[in-house]
């Protein structure tokens, strides 16, 4: 069997993994980059395209492999053409309409019990600083802080006329939470019937995590683009309630998206001074954040006692799936 990915996000950390656990790897990459891909001997096969309908098609040409979908895939190949892949994908592909959705990821953070941000439906209602999302896996991009009704009407102007979104509807304004970001990753597994913590991280991002190096008389607008990734621990008493979190995700995505999740996902959080854990976000898929951890984090030892990244932990879910003839139970 072989296991394809999409050159991008965490494709490398994929494809590595899944060369430890004994599997071909293969990798559709656009021609522009294929050279850069090239440079890594766990690459079996390169499948290089042109356009993205091209990328689909080359994915669907593998009949005997399974396909890993990371947070590139939608951003890069839109959800009409995500909607045509016939080779079985790992994880749950149901998920991928609710994740292109704000508000229908909201809508399963808080049938989960998961604490999430105040929410706003009209920029009329906005009595607070918030922060204003667009739809989708965009990395933070064209994201905005606003501190007031106005600077949300004025924010909103900006990105319709920048044609990031096409209508007001696809936005979200959230209450911004102040406190410290932590991205908590966590993979459930169909197999051994379990959730794993697989890591933590913050997410660097420019230009609001530089502006902290500016005099404090110089005033430019925060920009919330994803540049790069720091490791992170938690204090272990916030622990039970970030795993509480997660196990209730798990059992609302089983009941509203069956099969619900499978694998890799992660709750996108901040943690406040009482330390209250706020989720604001959720990815159903791997996360870059897991590229820091190639040969495991200190969460992933606890459970595996070896090297064990989430490329690779997905891997050694297929293989045991394979090995047990469950593999219809952690691909659709």
């Amino acid at each position: 069997m072989m296991l394809v990915t999409l050159a991008s996000h965490s494709s490398l950390q994929i494809l590595h993994g899944a060369k430890r656990e004994g599997f071909k790897t293969s990798i559709v990459v656009n021609k522009e980059r294929e050279g850069f891909y090239k440079r890594f001997g766990f690459i079996d096969d390169f499948q290089a395209y042109k356009n993205e309908d091209e990328a689909i098609e080359l994915i669907n040409r593998n009949p005997d492999s399974v396909f890993i979908p990371h947070g590139s895939l939608i951003e890069y190949m839109g959800m009409d053409r995500v909607s045509k892949i016939k080779t079985p994908i790992f994880g749950n592909r149901k998920l991928f309409p609710w994740e292109s959705n704000q508000s229908k990821k909201m809508k399963l953070l808080e049938l989960s019990n998961i604490k999430t941000p105040i929410k706003f439906e009209n920029p009329e209602d906005v009595d607070r600083i918030v922060i204003v999302k667009l739809p989708g896996a965009k990395g933070g991009r064209g994201y905005f802080i606003a501190r007031s009704k106005q600077e949300v009407k004025e924010g909103i102007k900006r990105v319709l006329d920048q044609g990031l979104v096409k209508n007001i509807d696809e936005l979200i304004i959230q209450e911004y939470v102040i406190g410290i970001p932590m991205y908590f990753q966590f993979f459930y597994s169909p197999i051994l019937k379990r959730v794993e913590m697989t890591g933590i991280d913050i997410r660097y991002e420019t230009n609001v995590d530089g502006l902290r190096r500016l005099p404090l008389d110089v005033r430019v607008e925060p920009t919330f683009v994803v540049a790069g990734n720091i490791p992170a621990v938690a204090r272990e008493s916030i622990l039970p309630k970030a795993y509480d979190y997660a196990e209730n995700f798990i059992k609302t995505t089983k009941e509203m998206v069956p099969p619900g999740i499978i694998g890799p996902f992660c709750l996108e959080s901040v943690v406040t001074e009482n330390l209250d854990i706020i989720t604001f976000e959720f990815s159903g898929r791997i996360v870059a954040g897991t590229n820091l951890y190639v040969d495991g984090s200190p969460y992933s030892w606890l459970y595996w006692d070896e090297p064990m990244s989430v490329g690779r932990r997905i891997a050694r879910e297929i293989k045991l799936a394979t090995q047990d003839g469950k593999l219809d139970e952690v691909t659709t």
